[in-house]
């Protein structure tokens, strides 16, 4: 139901060739009515690799979409699932700072935007002077449970985030701080109900498409890069994707670069999809089980926010 029935190839290097997704409901308890988790172990253009993907129904009215933040605080996913009532889901999500355990990309939760896109980058060097303005991919869902994915300017004294449907250059200057007036036109109001940022978005209008390099997030070769993923998405029928690829684990899950899990995403059958912050913060909890092992030698690494999903009827017998 949820495997795309192509192959979209971007040149010999980067093709995986189509994944083989195996249900492992079994391996996570009871879930709620239509709600699976696959896992493949093919290997990613010869190296080894592991990744899993929960597929939600968005409109499955018994599910609760949310976002948890530590206000100054970063907890492990297994601390944030112990904090709220044991969720169906916990998947880490925005980049943040350690200095101060602040997200550094939107976050919405229940109507009400908590934290901001970092949208001024100071240069360096004989640069100092020069700041790049970025716009940082975002997913969100809405209250009628759309999914969408788009490029975000947040502003602390907005309501709510203003967003672009297509990809946003970034563009420098020498003005410290972005204003509202100097966006392009194509920016309206976005009214999600819950969302997180993070970048670049992997796919767009059902293609791969990474605007790596307008969001400057992976720029230019790091795009090839392999590291531990994280990533959502949505399909045409209305599924929500959240996947996690392993890595930093030799001989066992290598990782995947942007391109590669672009295409483990459009596998899944997603229309647009987003990545979210990886490395040593991957972390996805199903059920209060982690998927993959987590790349940090201590384990889940704590984290400023992360996505829920609760399901206040989990325990009740999934329809077959």
């Amino acid at each position: 139901m949820y495997k795309v029935l192509f192959l979209f190839f971007l040149g010999p290097l980067f093709v995986i060739g189509q994944p083989n997704w195996v249900n492992v409901d079994t391996a996570f308890g009871v879930l709620p009515n239509h709600v699976h988790v696959y896992f493949s172990n093919d290997s990613l253009n010869g190296k080894p690799n592991k990744a899993y993907y929960i597929a939600v129904p968005l409109n499955e009215k018994e599910l609760d979409f949310l976002v948890a933040v530590g206000n100054g605080k970063r907890f492990t996913p297994t601390e944030y699932y112990q904090q709220h009532n044991a969720p169906l889901l916990v998947v880490n999500t925005t980049f943040f700072e350690f200095v101060e355990n602040r997200n550094l990309n939107a976050v919405v939760n229940k109507g009400q935007l908590l934290a901001f896109n970092l949208h001024n980058i100071a240069g360096k060097g004989k640069d100092t002077l020069t700041y790049r303005h970025a716009f940082s991919g975002a997913i969100g869902i809405s209250k009628n449970r759309k999914a969408d994915i788009a490029w975000l300017f947040t502003d602390s004294a907005a309501k709510y985030p203003l967003a672009s449907q297509v990809p946003v250059p970034f563009f420098k200057d020498s003005i410290a701080v972005l204003k509202k007036t100097m966006l392009p036109g194509n920016f309206k109001k976005w009214k999600m109900q819950t969302a997180v940022a993070g970048g670049p978005v992997l796919i767009q209008a059902g293609q791969i498409n990474i605007s790596n390099n307008e969001e400057q997030r992976f720029a230019g070769k790091q795009i090839n890069d392999k590291h531990p993923r994280t990533a959502m998405g949505y399909t045409a029928d209305g599924h929500l994707i959240v996947m996690v690829v392993e890595g930093r684990n030799p001989g066992i899950a290598e990782g995947a670069s942007l391109t590669q899990l672009a295409e483990l995403m459009q596998s899944t059958g997603c229309v647009e999809a987003l990545n979210l912050d990886g490395g040593g913060s991957s972390t996805m909890l199903i059920n209060g089980k982690e998927t993959i092992k987590p790349s940090d030698k201590t384990g889940q690494r704590p984290v400023p926010a992360v996505f829920i999903i609760s399901s206040p009827k989990q325990g009740q017998k999934r329809l077959i």
